[in-house]
C-alpha cells in the first residue's frame, strides 16, 4: 500500500506564502512523486506544477513566476513553494505519484484571503 502524505496548507492572506511538502509512506520503492494538482469549488482538478527525476519542472501559466516546486530526492519528497498567494488559488492541493498506478493525497485545503 502507498500513502501519499501532504502537508503544509492552511489561510493566509493575499500576497502571503505557504509551502507544501508531500512524502509517500508505505510501499514506496519505486514510486515517482511527480507533483501537485489542485481542485477549486466547481472546477476541474487542474495541473500546477510537475518535476521530473532529473529536476525539470512544469508550471500552469496562471502560478509560473509564483510558484516554485523542488524534489529532495533523499527524503524521497516533493515541496511546493507558493509565493504571492492570490484569492484565486484558494483550492483543495493534491500530491500525485506513479508507481503501478497513479496515486493521489488525500489533499490539503489552501484559502487564500482578500
Amino acid at each position: 500500500q502507498v500513502q501519499l502524505v501532504e502537508s503544509g496548507g492552511g489561510l493566509v492572506q493575499a500576497g502571503g506564502s505557504l509551502r507544501l511538502s508531500c512524502a509517500p509512506s508505505g510501499s514506496i520503492f519505486g514510486i515517482y512523486v511527480r507533483g501537485w494538482y489542485r481542485q477549486a469549488p466547481g472546477k476541474q482538478r487542474e495541473m500546477v506544477a510537475t518535476i521530473t527525476g532529473s529536476g525539470s519542472t512544469n508550471y500552469a501559466v496562471s502560478v509560473k513566476g509564483r510558484f516554485t516546486i523542488s524534489r529532495d530526492n533523499a527524503k524521497n519528497t516533493v515541496y511546493l513553494q507558493m509565493n504571492s498567494l492570490k484569492p484565486e488559488d484558494t483550492a483543495i492541493y493534491y500530491c500525485n505519484a506513479l508507481k503501478d498506478r497513479t496515486y493521489w493525497g488525500q489533499g490539503t485545503q489552501v484559502t487564500v484571503s482578500s
